[in-house]
């Protein structure tokens, strides 16, 4: 009983975010305890709605993004009548601008890089990589590991998501398109295995580097780890890729694929692209460590070099540049600004109402409820271990948000751990992680939650061997 009471604890917590006194006192302002008022109450029960409607994404058609922002506007309604009716609304001021704050930061730097990505699939990069892959004739078993490999190596650059999507192409083209996937029970099977890898390696190739995850990203830039340390979580990483993906090699057939010949150019400028975005992150990570600025500072600047060499494709004579724009095929010059324009805005926006979400109850004085339960009572390795398995079911991106507020005094080590489960767990569950949704709709019937489900106990000994491997290599 007790165990199933600080379990159903930790999940309150993780998604209700809850906000020490110390988060809001470097702003000069100190949260008062509104949670038995009407106004917290009612908070509460906004968000649970909100975060409902998300959960059930895939079949209401909502994005995800709808009822979080609607959310985050009650919620801090309710926490400025809360607060004028203790004549302190002066105070709402400074509790809005610290979540703004942590909000605009990361906005700007994902924005930067979703452009980057966005530039270099309408260069044709990922493209020519998929053809190149699809043309060369591997057996279906060798597929499997190669996309699996290049999943875990690309993600760490190219986020999980990206990542995910370009190999889940690169399986279903090799396995002959959706229609022939359908007549063969041998290619459906291939297909779900393969997708199901992908998720795995590429969740876990993201939770060894600043770049690949959100979660990692907010760990960063919230300046508890340094850009160097995450990559201590390497070789964890690697085991909790390796171990699934060798015992669902057995079940993978050794045939070969119809051969497809598809032979895709890099347009003009891709590979510079590239190289540009490799010295974005480069100038990310030194305006943080050298100069102590925001890293989204270097990512700005690095975006607007690449602005500059849209201009210079432009004055240059580019006009080969095909942009698609929501789906829709239109030829004209290359601009940057259609690149911004199919960022993930729908992401974005949900991050901006989960951080306004969360930041709001904090304010309504959800604090200290369940810190002294989960990092006193079960200890700080039990409860970032339960933080990863809770990912798979919420969104690891409020889940790491509230144990960044609640600031547990952690080793090193302890936040290393937190930001691998939390990283890896999603992969527990296909509706765990942005990869796992986005591949289910990409494969829609073949790769399914019920596919996922049946190989989870595979996953799970994978994410257990990760986490002891993280315990002998690194102290606790």
């Amino acid at each position: 009983m007790k165990i199933l009471k600080i379990i159903l604890t930790l999940f309150v917590s993780s998604t209700l975010g809850m906000i020490p006194i110390e988060v809001f006192a470097s702003e000069g302002v100190t949260p008062s305890n509104l949670t038995t008022t009407s106004y917290g109450i009612w908070a509460v029960i906004v968000f649970f709605a909100a975060y409902s409607l998300v959960i059930a994404e895939e079949q209401l058609h909502m994005r995800k993004s709808k009822p979080m922002i609607v959310g985050a506007g009650i919620i801090w309604i309710l926490v400025a009548l809360a607060y004028i009716s203790i004549d302190k609304s002066d105070q709402v001021h400074g509790f809005l601008n610290h979540n703004l704050l942590e909000f605009v930061e990361l906005f700007l730097f994902l924005l930067a890089a979703m452009t980057f990505i966005n530039t270099m699939e309408e260069r044709h990069v990922f493209d020519a990589l998929r053809g190149w892959l699809v043309s060369k004739g591997f057996s279906l078993y060798k597929i499997f590991w190669v996309t699996g490999l290049l999943a875990f190596f690309i993600s760490p650059i190219a986020d999980n998501l990206t990542t995910a999507l370009l190999m889940a192409a690169v399986v279903v083209a090799v396995a002959g398109g959706k229609d022939e996937i359908a007549k063969s029970e041998d290619k459906v099977k291939f297909v779900a295995l393969a997708c199901i890898n992908i998720v795995v390696a590429a969740n876990a190739g993201g939770a060894f580097s600043p770049f690949g995850d959100i979660t990692t990203l907010m760990v960063w830039q919230k300046g508890i780890l340094e850009f160097d340390e995450f990559f201590v979580l390497f070789l964890p990483a690697v085991v909790n890729w390796l171990i699934p993906a060798v015992i669902m090699s057995f079940f993978v057939s050794k045939g070969h694929p119809d051969p497809v010949i598809e032979k895709i150019k890099v347009k003009r400028g891709g590979y510079f692209v590239i190289l540009l975005f490799i010295f974005t992150i480069a100038m990310a990570v030194t305006f943080h460590n050298v100069l102590h600025l925001p890293p989204m500072l270097g990512m700005m600047t690095g975006l607007g070099l690449l602005k500059l060499f849209g201009y210079y494709l432009k004055i240059t004579g580019e006009n080969d540049g095909n942009v698609i724009v929501n789906e829709v095929h239109s030829v004209g010059r290359w601009d940057i600004f259609s690149q911004l324009e199919r960022a993930e805005w729908d992401t974005l926006m949900f991050f901006y109402g989960v951080i306004l979400c969360v930041g709001g109850l904090g304010a309504l004085g959800y604090l200290g409820l369940v810190s002294g339960l989960m990092y006193g009572d079960l200890g700080a390795t039990n409860a970032n271990i339960l933080v990863g398995i809770l990912s798979a079911i919420v969104d690891n991106i409020p889940v790491m948000f509230a144990v960044l507020t609640m600031n547990p005094d952690m080793s090193e080590g302890q936040w290393l751990l937190v930001t691998l489960t939390a990283g890896v767990g999603g992969s527990l569950l296909s509706v765990g992680s942005a990869a796992g949704v986005a591949l289910m709709g990409q494969a829609r019937g073949i790769y399914t939650f019920f596919a996922h489900l049946k190989w989870t106990w595979a996953i799970g000994l994978g994410y257990a061997a990760s986490i002891m491997v993280h315990m002998l290599i690194t102290p606790l």
